[in-house]
């Protein structure tokens, strides 16, 4: 049966994995912003969290002066996979990772190698 939780909660579940980030790459994080959408674009209904900028790997020189790349987290669809709210905080960090991963320039292959599919 999939978790029922309302926003405010499933925010702090985005924020706590956001918080386990480990210091050292946190810092290296700039201009971005995440952001909890019930669901995802109609065009990938099924996706979890979706990454929307600029990787650091792709920025050039005169990369300046943007507004911030956007991490979404899609609450919908994460809480019909899982069973109970240990599923879903694991696969909400889960998600989150695999997004900020996006921001350094790692790619889905690499992530999926990783465990971070």
């Amino acid at each position: 049966m999939p978790v029922d939780l309302d926003r405010d909660a499933f925010e702090r579940l985005v924020d706590r994995a956001l918080d386990d980030i480990p210091d050292e790459l946190a810092r290296l994080v700039h201009n971005v912003v995440v952001l909890v959408e019930d669901e995802p674009p109609e065009d990938e209904p099924d996706i979890l969290g979706l990454y929307d900028g600029v990787a650091l790997t792709e920025r050039t020189s005169d990369y300046g002066l943007v507004l911030p790349d956007r991490i979404f987290v899609f609450r919908r669809p994460l809480m019909e996979m899982c069973d109970d709210l240990d599923d879903l905080t694991e696969e909400v960090r889960i998600t989150v990772v695999h997004e900020i991963a996006h921001h350094f320039g790692i790619d889905d292959d690499q992530l999926h190698a990783l465990g971070y599919g």
